[in-house]
């Protein structure tokens, strides 16, 4: 009896510490961020942000810009990322690079400092080519099979529809 009391009272004691302290929060991180920059083949510049320590996405705001050199001497930016629509940690350019070679370096402040340098080439994609539509002659051994399927199941259906009807009246 004494040892299950003790036992109890452990326990709830273990227990009550647990609930007063509490666990930390999933989402405390901090320390350095990884920066992972590609372009989407278009003229947009994707930014995935994760913790460098574990991998796990970076739900804290960002705070990051792009600037870009292109292999014609050209410079772009800076030009602020905003959150994508797409996931809480993916960043888009807030306007599309210009067609050609780059050499972008996206740079973070918050929640950390971290910066990635890479080789981008915006271009226009070419919309798809549609297909020449080809005109549809039509099946006329195939409409004549669906005709005639319908007319059997007309003709099954009122021969039913008799049978009930002769056997009501007898």
């Amino acid at each position: 009896m004494k040892t299950t009391r003790r036992h109890a009272t452990t326990t709830v004691l273990f227990t009550g510490l647990v609930l007063l302290l509490g666990a930390p929060a999933a989402s405390a991180h901090s320390g350095p961020i990884k920066l992972e920059v590609i372009g989407d083949g278009s003229h947009d510049v994707n930014v995935l942000v994760t913790w460098k320590k574990d991998g796990h996405p970076v739900s804290d705001i960002v705070a990051a810009t792009l600037v870009a050199t292109s292999t014609d001497g050209r410079s772009f930016g800076p030009v602020r990322l905003n959150s994508a629509p797409e996931g809480q940690n993916l960043y888009h350019s807030a306007r599309p690079l210009p067609s050609g070679q780059w050499r972008v370096t996206v740079t973070t402040t918050k929640p950390a400092k971290a910066q990635a340098t890479v080789d981008v080439t915006a271009r226009d994609i070419p919309a798809p080519k549609k297909a020449a539509a080809v005109p549809d002659p039509g099946n006329p051994i195939g409409m004549a099979l669906k005709i005639g399927v319908i007319a059997v199941v007309a003709a099954v259906g009122v021969a039913a529809w008799r049978r009930l009807v002769h056997r009501k009246r007898l």
